[in-house]
C-alpha cells in the first residue's frame, strides 16, 4: 500500500510539472528511467527522437493529433482506404453516467480515446457491475493523462467515450504492434502468453522470421517458431498504408479469423521512456528515422 501511495504521489508531481514545463519534466523522467540526461539537441536513439518530435511538434501537429484520438482517427483510416479495418461503433458518449447499457449487446468494448490503457472489455453485460463500471470509467475520464508524461498529442482532445463491437472469443486476440518508419512497417512485435499469466515480446520481420533484437527474442529457443498468423500480409500492407508521411508510429492491430482489425495509432510507445529495448535496438530503430526531423 506504501509503495502505491508513493507512485501515486509521483505521478501527481510529474503531472502538475507537465503543465509548468514539459520539456523540464520530460528531461527529469528520461534521468529517472535511463540514468543519464537526455539529448534533444542532437538526438540518435528512437526514444529520443520521439521525445524531440513530442515537445516540438505532436501538440500542434492537428493530423497526429486526430489519429492520437481514438474517436477521430477512425475518419483517418476510413480516408486512407482501411475502414474495412474498423470495429463496428456502437455508440459514442461524453460521460459515463449517460451510457445506456440496457441497449448495449451481451458483449461489448469502451475505452476512452484521449489515452491508453483505458479500457473496459465485457464479454457478459448480465455478470457486469454497472456501477462499478461507471464509477471506474468515471475514474479515467477526470485523469489529465496526457500530463504524466508530457504526451502533448493528447492534450486538448475533446473526451469521448467509444462503444464497440467486442472481438475474439473466450479470450481477446493477439495484440500485433507494428513497428512503422516514413511509411513502412518494418517489423512486428508480438506479445504471448498474456492469458496465462506470463507475457513475452517477441519480434518478426515481415516474413514472420523472428527478430532477435529484444531480450525475449534473444531468450526465445533456437527452434522457436510460432505458427504465421492467416491475414498477416494483408495486416503489413494496412500498417504501411497508416503510416504513410509519418517518420513513425505504431500501428497496433488485431488478427481475428483472419480478419484484420484496427487498434490505435501510437506515436509515443511506453511515452518515448522505453528502457526495456535494448540499447543497439533503440540506435538502430533511430536511424530509420534519419532525414526526417525537423
Amino acid at each position: 500500500m506504501k509503495k502505491k501511495k508513493i507512485r501515486t504521489l509521483s505521478r501527481g508531481f510529474y503531472g502538475a510539472l507537465s503543465y509548468v514545463s514539459p520539456r523540464l519534466n520530460t528531461e527529469l523522467l528520461f534521468l529517472k528511467k535511463f540514468g543519464r540526461r537526455v539529448n534533444l539537441k542532437n538526438p540518435e536513439t528512437l526514444n529520443e527522437k520521439l521525445l524531440k518530435l513530442k515537445l516540438e511538434q505532436y501538440g500542434t501537429d492537428s493530423l497526429v493529433r486526430q489519429c492520437a484520438d481514438k474517436y477521430r482517427v477512425r475518419d483517418f483510416v476510413a480516408e486512407r482506404g482501411c475502414a474495412g479495418t474498423l470495429n463496428r461503433l456502437i455508440a459514442v458518449y461524453d460521460r459515463a453516467e449517460d451510457i445506456d447499457f440496457n441497449a448495449l449487446p451481451e458483449r461489448f468494448a469502451i475505452k476512452w480515446n484521449f489515452g491508453c490503457g483505458y479500457n473496459l472489455i465485457c464479454r457478459d453485460k448480465f455478470a457486469l457491475d454497472v456501477p462499478a463500471a461507471v464509477k471506474q470509467l468515471k475514474k479515467w475520464g477526470r485523469e489529465p493523462f496526457w500530463a504524466y508524461y508530457s504526451e502533448l498529442q493528447y492534450r486538448n482532445v475533446p473526451k469521448k467515450l467509444i462503444v464497440e463491437e467486442y472481438i475474439g472469443g473466450d479470450t481477446l486476440p493477439e495484440d500485433y504492434k507494428f513497428y512503422c518508419f516514413n511509411g513502412r512497417a518494418c517489423c512486428v512485435m508480438l506479445c504471448m502468453g498474456r492469458e496465462e499469466g506470463w507475457p513475452r515480446f517477441y519480434f518478426f520481420d515481415r516474413d514472420f522470421q523472428l527478430l532477435r533484437i529484444n531480450r525475449d527474442s534473444k531468450n526465445a529457443p533456437a527452434d522457436f517458431a510460432p505458427p504465421r498468423p492467416a491475414g498477416l500480409e494483408e495486416a503489413f500492407q494496412t500498417a504501411d498504408k497508416l503510416s504513410a508521411g509519418f517518420p513513425f508510429v505504431r500501428v497496433d492491430l488485431y488478427i481475428t479469423e483472419g480478419q484484420v482489425r484496427f487498434g490505435e495509432m501510437t506515436f509515443t510507445p511506453a511515452a518515448a521512456l522505453d528502457n526495456k529495448r535494448l540499447p543497439e535496438t533503440d540506435l538502430m530503430f533511430g536511424k530509420m528515422m534519419e532525414g526526417e526531423m525537423r
